[in-house]
């Protein structure tokens, strides 16, 4: 029997769906950053810090909460984290002022540094292993689908009604995520409580800690330049809120796109190898980004390399880990969600200061350099895992 062809358990989907609204609040910032200012009368890089200390929140919460929570049951705690999502989003989009809603926020991205982690490591006892790769992938999909429906349309929102209305949608597909999440998944799902052991094995393994180091990098040259997305087209393009909305519609359809591939090849080509295929179209991108100024269809035409690797490259991370060593998941999953906002948050404070010293055309160059490094550590990773395995 062909188990890779097996239809997946429908509680997958509950949380593929739970990983959209997650991937959609996270990413609402970057979509109506622009009227994040313009509304509050604060600058692009304050406006950034909101991006900057979420995923400070995510990085460092991600690992401490898996120890929190190794008791949990996986039902209530994945359904009570898109609760606490929507009450705390809803309540940011109600903030009266910047400095309220900046505390509201990082209490909001306690949900993602629970939810992300524990729904990948939940989805290793709920396939056979000969499914591991492609259903840690498919829960994935919801980032790459949040980036095809609710990034645009949080940018399309935000131009046309304000910020705090696309905030408002997202507060109401979390409790509506939330119920789903409840409904579908079983009863008894606990994945193996992190002991200090679990812990030091895996900050003791080279190996892996090498394949989260390629996540932190990947993050980190992605977001330098992506969390100014909205201020950088509007700069160079002349970008408003429905032109911004169509480019974050392309580049969520390629990235939707090449998750949804790599979650059909995974298994064949092997995680290293898909996870550096996904690194080298962003640098691609990256590389070939100043062709992008010349318009707003060249611009498209030069970011597809990134769309198709963006999500995609996370997807192919996850599953690296969870094949690396299943026993430790919950740890490496946890880790690698943390080194993914720990990037995102590097990434955010790194852009916010050069576009403060009025170097945003710059941000593409730096991006480059950390991609082509993430790309060269995880060579490295793959080496030694494979001389690893020689030894034994």
């Amino acid at each position: 029997m062909n188990t890779t062809s097996t239809a997946l358990p429908r509680a997958l989907w509950a949380l593929m769906v739970g990983n959209f609204v997650i991937g959609t609040g996270v990413m609402v910032v970057p979509g109506t950053l622009n009227d994040i200012s313009a509304s509050l009368g604060v600058s692009i890089p304050q406006a950034g810090q909101l991006i900057t200390a979420a995923a400070i929140l995510m990085g460092l919460g991600a690992p401490v909460f898996a120890s929190l929570v190794a008791g949990w049951d996986r039902r209530r705690l994945l359904a009570l984290s898109l609760v606490w999502y929507g009450v705390l989003t809803a309540a940011c989009a109600i903030a009266p002022n910047y400095a309220a809603l900046l505390p509201l926020r990082v209490l909001a991205v306690i949900a993602p540094a629970v939810f992300t982690p524990q729904a990948a490591a939940s989805v290793g006892l709920l396939v056979d292993p000969a499914q591991r790769g492609r259903a840690i992938t498919f829960v994935f999909l919801g980032w790459s689908v949040a980036s095809v429906m609710g990034m645009p349309l949080s940018a399309w929102i935000s131009g046309e009604l304000g910020w705090r209305w696309a905030f408002g949608l997202v507060a109401a597909m979390s409790f509506a995520s939330g119920a789903w999440v409840w409904r579908e998944m079983p009863d008894g799902i606990k994945p193996a409580a992190l002991s200090r052991e679990a812990w030091g094995r895996t900050i003791g393994s080279a190996t892996l800690m090498m394949a989260v180091g390629v996540t932190l990098l990947s993050a980190f040259g992605q977001f330098t330049l992506f969390s100014y997305f909205a201020p950088y087209f509007a700069q160079t393009l002349g970008a408003g809120g429905a032109a911004l909305s169509l480019m974050f519609l392309w580049f969520g359809v390629f990235g939707l796109a090449g998750n949804v591939a790599v979650t059909r090849f995974i298994d064949r080509i092997g995680t290293p190898m898909a996870v550096l295929v996904t690194l080298g179209a962003m640098a691609l991108s990256l590389l070939l980004w100043p062709l992008g100024r010349h318009g707003f269809w060249a611009q498209a035409l030069v970011i597809i390399p990134w769309a198709l690797g963006c999500f995609a490259s996370n997807s192919a991370q996850q599953a690296r880990l969870v094949q690396l060593s299943p026993v430790l998941a919950p740890a490496t999953v946890a880790l690698n969600t943390s080194a993914m906002y720990g990037g995102q948050a590097l990434g955010a404070a790194l852009g916010g200061v050069m576009i403060a010293q009025g170097r945003m055309l710059d941000l593409h160059e730096v991006g480059l350099v950390v991609m082509l490094a993430a790309m060269a550590l995880s060579v490295w990773a793959t080496r030694r895992q494979k001389r690893s395995c020689a030894a034994t």
